[in-house]
């Protein structure tokens, strides 16, 4: 049996990974960075931003500090959520 899988950048255009790129590059700060994982998690059709940044990074669209920030911020947010819970 053959399972395939649809990497989020496979569903992105190249114009709209630049635009997600550009975005996050942007950030300057944690609250900024979630603010925007948030809005993408519930508006894009490509998976969770966490899936989209290791694609990027993957592909090398990103450089590997970049995505080391991100999914920090990502990661450290969830984390918290976890313990206040």
């Amino acid at each position: 049996m053959t399972t395939t899988t649809v990497r989020p950048l496979d569903s992105m255009s190249k114009s709209a990974r630049e635009a997600v790129v550009d975005q996050l590059r942007a950030c300057q700060t944690a609250e900024e960075i979630l603010n925007f994982e948030k809005w993408f998690n519930s508006k894009a059709n490509s998976g969770p931003l966490y899936l989209v940044i290791c694609d990027f990074l993957r592909s090398r669209s990103i450089s590997r500090v970049l995505a080391a920030k991100w999914l920090t911020t990502i990661v450290q947010d969830r984390d918290n959520r976890l313990e206040i819970n």
